[in-house]
């Protein structure tokens, strides 16, 4: 195959035609041709924390940019699966059709809900059918379908979901609370007594979960909040280097405490 970028009326037939030009084996590109599920794998995770990036930030024209991006993460893995023989595109979207009219029987069925959280739940219960229905092709858990490949503060979320459904919870905030001060005390624990940083780890991980566990309690989404802390890090750190640039200066001039009072004043500058 030569010749020009494949044309086509429809959009995505024309990005299908042209994921197919670059995985063609004579003619198309020999990076793309190389690639693999496991080797995009980690560019599919990257677009997506690139969409919630643009979406935080309210920027719409580079959400359309990274939006195209994600897609691309679909097309190219469909595009391999269909060279192996296992699925296309079109299949993909067809399953994902079906799954949308099964979860939403209120919109395409005669189902009618009371209220929202009802609305939820029934959700919730078609998902677990999903599940035992794969599940029936062989030994089965709660926690079966949590990515691993999920960044650890969400999968954690998605874990401590799952079990909380099973039965595997606290009733209220208070036992969440009392667990966050027993895994820091262990953790104070294990550094006064000098521990490897293995062990470290291990409490470190114990207290993080914890805190996860809470966050999922008061229904608080742990990968929001913690982005928001980061972004009013990064706006109050920039405040100290605008601040001691003006003086001619950067943090490496500053001690610990000059920096302290910069960062109290961009948090008093804050609404």
């Amino acid at each position: 195959m030569s010749g020009g970028a494949p044309e086509h009326p429809d959009p995505v037939a024309r990005v299908l035609a042209i994921m197919a030009r670059l995985r063609d084996p004579d003619s198309g590109c020999s990076w793309d041709i190389k690639q693999t599920f496991e080797t995009i794998a980690p560019y599919t995770l990257e677009e997506a924390y690139e969409v919630a990036d643009a979406i935080h930030r309210g920027d719409h024209a580079a959400l359309r940019d990274e939006l195209g991006d994600l897609l691309l993460q679909v097309v190219f893995h469909a595009r391999m699966a269909e060279e192996a023989g296992h699925f296309d595109f079109g299949q993909v979207a067809e399953t994902l059709a079906d799954k949308l009219v099964r979860r939403h029987p209120h919109v395409f069925g005669d189902t009618r809900f009371s209220s929202e959280a009802e609305q939820h739940a029934a959700w919730e219960a078609e998902k677990a059918r999903e599940r035992e229905r794969v599940a029936s092709e062989g030994p089965s858990s709660h926690l079966d379908g949590v990515a691993l490949a999920l960044p650890a503060l969400l999968r954690a979320a998605k874990l401590q979901k799952r079990a909380a459904r099973a039965g595997f919870d606290w009733d209220h905030v208070s036992p969440v609370l009392d667990k966050i001060d027993e895994e820091l005390r262990e953790l104070r624990a294990e550094i006064d007594a000098g521990a490897p940083g293995e062990r470290l780890e291990n409490e470190l991980g114990d207290l993080l979960f914890a805190v996860t566990n809470l966050a999922r309690h008061l229904d608080i989404d742990p990968e929001v909040a913690l982005r928001g802390t980061n972004a009013k890090f990064e706006r109050r750190f920039r405040y100290i280097e605008d601040a001691l640039a003006r003086q001619g200066r950067t943090v490496e001039d500053a001690d610990l405490a000059e920096m302290d009072r910069l960062w109290e004043q961009a948090k008093a500058g804050e609404p």
